[in-house]
């Protein structure tokens, strides 16, 4: 059974850092494209970064690049989100998702499984 949990969510004044962590069980990341997602108040989800296990090629949504860093540490089956210069509108509850590369299409699209999230506030 695929399963995923986020922590290290928390409050942080804006221009601050965060780093999350999804603790993932039950398939191999070498196998799977592994990412994040958030969700604001009002908003759809979106992906924010995405990696695949099995070659590192990272996405970032256009608002996140050069602020956000997603790494993996596959032996332990752990994925990172580093989030400096934290803006208000990064606000949001963030989610960790896998997608099976037999089904997974490009990024952070078409994902399958999906842990319970953790709440970032970012105060202006």
């Amino acid at each position: 059974e695929v399963q995923l949990q986020a922590s290290g969510g928390g409050l942080v004044q804006a221009g601050g850092s965060l780093r999350l962590s999804c603790a993932a069980s039950g398939f191999t990341f070498d196998d799977y494209a592994i990412g994040w997602f958030r969700q604001a108040p009002g908003k759809e989800r979106e992906g924010v970064s995405c990696i695949t296990g099995s070659d590192g090629f990272r996405y970032y949504v256009t608002s996140v690049k050069g602020r956000f860093t997603i790494s993996s540490d596959n032996a332990k089956n752990m994925m990172y989100l580093q989030m400096d210069s934290l803006k208000s509108e990064d606000t949001a509850v963030y989610y960790c998702g896998a997608a099976p590369l037999q089904t997974w299409v490009a990024g952070c699209v078409e994902y399958e499984y999906w842990g319970q999230g953790t709440l970032v506030t970012v105060s202006s």
